[in-house]
């Protein structure tokens, strides 16, 4: 499409913008009008986009100039589902080879011993691994929460404040223990009406719904075998009386089809409609199994999906069906997981890997570069409810954007497409990543000087956790359902 300038300021104007990222071999905005612009430039004032450009376009004056010679330009990309505090059980050995619910029975102990400095540190660490692979905006999903542990989600929104980075943390829950006939041990869990304290206080303390905010709280419980029904529903209300948005995870596996119907004897997806989640408030992890219908109820809904492609081929779930929700109008946005199922945060190896199932799938004319960078960006946006705010380069739109090398062995004779190149060579990192038109990595390096310390606490930490565990562990369990549990009193069935 034709380039043209957008800019907010009145031409002549004297005021520079903070940061100028000039002399790009293109600029891929992933605006609303899908706009590529050649040798183009990106004006960033206030932490919003103030001007942008193609190479015939004069751009504004500026602080800072950072070139981009040789790179692609794109908005940051967008994490929709992680739970990051599992990177200290990294590759844990012993649950390298179970099913979903094996995994997880066999790591819940480890996070039983989780506290403010773990998930502080946790976070940190894995905040700047995002970064590195041009995250900008992400999610996590923290939904353990041992008694005793302290405040978990202000710990991680400390770290992502002293990195600068765009943060939706969400304060997950689970409610049934395996005395309740759920999956995780009794330490992990917690009452209905501490959870849902906790969920307001949080919001309350931290959510900022304003334009270019960089703090969002979500409420997420964690998944229909781990909360009572009731729990989902008084969730879905509470959110809806703060005005915050919803996640959990939803079909997701074929263990958890066979709970729901002993359980609740239905489907996940028509459980997630029983209990009052059947919006575009809520977005959803994984979402690898559902039926024609369904899909189609999910886009009438405006439901998002974050799509976790390395997690599901790791656990062996399946090819979730990407296509099909884009067809009836699904937001689908990219998410890495975490390490009980995928153990490397890089938004850049799921795009690729959602490009290369994308076409495994549905054939090699399904699926393009350009619809994995618009999954990793706008597709994010739509499941956080930030259109038009984040995942594009468009003006009044934050600031936030990863300049990518195309240069070197890797990309020697990529010169035909820039999109194409950036996802079929490689492996690449950013060289450059902005958050609000501050940078967080440059030269390919994080800009916080705290890191060196920070993975040094970090593997102390883990070690502690994994030793204590694994000193005197049992065997894993085997991966089967947990044991069906009575309908809970009051629940929503």
């Amino acid at each position: 499409m034709t380039a043209h300038l957008d800019t907010t300021e009145p031409a002549g104007s004297a005021r520079p913008a903070d940061l100028l990222v000039a002399g790009a071999e293109l600029v891929a905005t992933v605006d609303a009008e899908r706009r590529e612009l050649p040798g183009g430039w990106v004006a960033i004032t206030d932490g919003l986009v103030s001007a942008l450009g193609a190479a015939g376009d004069e751009p504004p004056p500026a602080r800072r100039t950072l070139r981009a010679d040789g790179c692609l330009v794109t908005p940051g990309l967008v994490n929709t589902h992680h739970h990051i505090y599992q990177n200290l059980t990294r590759s844990f050995a012993p649950a390298l080879n179970g099913t979903l619910f094996g995994w997880l029975t066999t790591l819940y102990p480890l996070w039983s011993r989780l506290d403010e400095e773990a998930v502080h540190v946790s976070a940190y660490v894995g905040l700047t691994e995002l970064a590195l692979g041009g995250c900008t905006t992400t999610t996590d999903h923290l939904y353990v929460h041992p008694k005793g542990a302290g405040d978990l989600i202000s710990a991680e929104i400390a770290a992502a404040r002293e990195l600068g980075m765009r943060f939706h943390p969400t304060r997950g829950s689970m409610s049934l223990s395996v005395k309740d006939g759920g999956l995780p041990p009794d330490s992990v869990v917690q009452d209905h009406d501490e959870i849902l304290a906790e969920s307001e206080r949080l919001v309350a303390a931290h959510h900022d719904p304003g334009h270019g905010a960089m703090v969002r709280i979500a409420l997420a419980p964690c998944s229909p075998f781990s909360v009572t029904p009731r729990l989902m529903t008084q969730t879905a209300e509470l959110a809806e009386r703060l005005d915050v948005r919803l996640h959990t995870h939803l079909a997701e596996d074929p263990e958890e089809d066979e709970y729901c119907l002993a359980t609740f004897g239905r489907r996940p997806i028509e459980h997630f409609e029983e209990v009052g989640w059947a919006s575009d408030r809520a977005w959803v992890a994984h979402c690898i199994c559902p039926n024609e219908a369904e899909i189609a109820r999910l886009g009438s809904w405006g439901t998002g999906v974050a799509h976790c492609p390395s997690s599901n081929m790791i656990l062996g779930g399946g090819l979730a069906p990407v296509a099909e929700l884009r067809a009836a109008g699904v937001p689908v946005g990219l998410g890495c997981d975490g390490s009980s199922s995928a153990d490397a945060a890089s938004l850049w190896l799921e795009a690729r890997t959602a490009l290369l199932l994308g076409r495994l799938r549905h054939g090699s004319a399904s699926m393009s570069a350009r619809d994995a960078l618009e999954i990793a960006t706008r597709g994010g946006a739509g499941c956080l409810g930030r259109v038009g705010e984040i995942g594009e380069l468009s003006v009044g739109a934050v600031g936030d954007l990863v300049v990518w090398p195309l240069t070197g062995v890797a990309f020697a004779g990529a010169l035909s497409d820039p999109v194409e190149a950036w996802l079929r060579c490689g492996p690449v990192s950013a060289r450059h990543t902005v958050v609000a038109g501050r940078l967080v990595v440059e030269d390919g390096q994080p800009t916080h000087p705290g890191l060196d310390e920070m993975l040094r606490r970090h593997r102390g930490i883990a070690a502690a956790m994994q030793a204590a565990v694994t000193d005197d562990a049992p065997p894993p369990q085997p991966a089967t359902s947990p044991a069906v549990p009575a309908p809970a009193a009051g629940s929503a069935r």
